[in-house]
């Protein structure tokens, strides 16, 4: 038994550990402020809630496969991100659709491109494809995602559009879909390159889905309560 238990020196252990509590303290976070949002804005707080509670789920076994196995949860970690990574880019369009109609193809572009990224990145990681190869095409449609919100309609949307305070979300949202989002790439190159090793690489995974995941999640609450009391 004692060799199935969370050690002290398992910094990696302690982080998924850390992780699962703080997704689901986010989860209840958000639902209950919910209330506090107005009209469309609800529909982003609740998506918020979604991304970080489907992920508490999935922490909750990774930790113990890490913890068990001392391997890598590749196969858990996906189905998360494959859940979770569409409904992000889902709040993109919320935003949007908050403030003025958005046509639908524009949706179905950037979902595309998030399923793209990760089923690449998915098939290089389980080595079914060059891992070096899926890593660039990956990284090539993660890319397109960055252009469609900054240069692209999403980004020309909200520049013409936008209210105050959907235009700060967007943006907030932007920043992290772009230096956020970067870690991913990391924790990826540093796992594979024989520099790093499945601790780093789980290191910096873990401390991507805080940023992405939770921190995406407050940038959501923040614009909902400040455009709801600007309503008042």
């Amino acid at each position: 038994m004692k060799d199935i238990l969370l050690q002290p020196n398992d910094y990696v252990g302690v982080s998924f550990w850390l992780l699962s509590a703080a997704m689901s303290a986010a989860t209840l976070f958000f639902f209950m402020e919910r209330d506090r949002a107005v009209g469309k804005w609800k529909t982003s707080l609740s998506v918020a809630a979604l991304v970080t509670g489907i992920s508490a789920i999935h922490y909750f076994y990774m930790r113990n496969v890490w913890v068990v196995t001392g391997e890598s949860p590749t196969t858990y970690r996906y189905i998360d991100w494959f859940l979770t990574v569409p409904l992000q880019i889902t709040e993109f369009f919320l935003i949007l659709s908050a403030v003025t109609t958005v046509r639908g193809a524009l949706f179905w572009k950037l979902l595309f491109a998030s399923l793209a990224m990760l089923l690449l990145g998915y098939f290089g990681e389980i080595h079914i494809m060059n891992v070096w190869l899926a890593f660039i095409l990956s990284t090539s449609a993660w890319l397109y995602i960055i252009y469609e919100i900054f240069a692209g309609e999403a980004g020309r949307i909200n520049a013409n559009k936008g209210s105050r305070a959907s235009q700060k979300a967007f943006a907030a949202l932007r920043a992290i879909v772009t230096f956020g989002w970067a870690i991913y790439p990391v924790g990826y190159v540093v796992g594979y390159t024989g520099a790093g090793s499945e601790e780093w690489l789980n290191s910096i995974y873990n401390l991507a889905d805080f940023v992405n995941k939770i921190a995406f999640g407050v940038v959501i609450w923040a614009a909902a309560t400040s455009y709801t009391e600007s309503t008042k």
